[in-house]
């Protein structure tokens, strides 16, 4: 992971670098107060309190940590005018509207980078086997997808 690629849209490294700076700016002086209080109940060694107290500090470090390396290695992907010339093609950072010809429904997605994935809301991680299938193609192709127990056909109805 140190030095994977992390495709993020401007939207979504404003959210890890937000989340960054409340952690360490916000989060870090309130585990110091809690620390503080659990050391002035006394004796350490069985005091939950105190132990809990440095777990959560273990937490925050390490999720600053995390948050450092995804910060370091992102890579923003262009939402807007990705497919400025040429035919519209399903890349990162695209939403693509499908129809799912085995049940006729139609779904909405933004293609995003894993980090930001939330498929309930609409985006979807490109390593999934609905992107990797769609990538590089454009409104009115059928594609199967595949990588999965019961492979389908989707349809791409729009790509902006």
């Amino acid at each position: 992971m140190a030095d994977e690629k992390n495709y993020v849209t401007q939207a979504g490294y404003d959210a890890l670098v937000a989340e960054q700076n409340d952690l360490v700016h916000n989060v870090r002086a309130q585990v110091i107060v809690e620390l503080q209080e659990a050391r002035a109940q006394g004796d350490l060694s069985e005091n939950a309190d105190y132990d809990a107290a440095r777990e959560h500090q273990a937490q925050v470090e390490a999720r600053i940590r995390e948050l450092e390396v995804l910060i370091k290695n992102a890579v923003i992907i262009e939402e807007e005018g990705a497919n400025k010339q040429g035919p519209k093609v399903v890349k990162l950072g695209a939403k693509v509207k499908l129809l799912d010809l085995s049940d006729n429904t139609e779904h909405t997605f933004n293609i995003v980078g894993s980090i930001e994935a939330d498929p309930l809301n609409g985006k979807l991680s490109n390593n999934t086997p609905l992107a990797e299938a769609i990538m590089d193609k454009q409104a009115g192709d059928v594609v199967r997808v595949n990588r999965v127990d019961e492979p389908y056909d989707v349809k791409i109805l729009e790509v902006r």
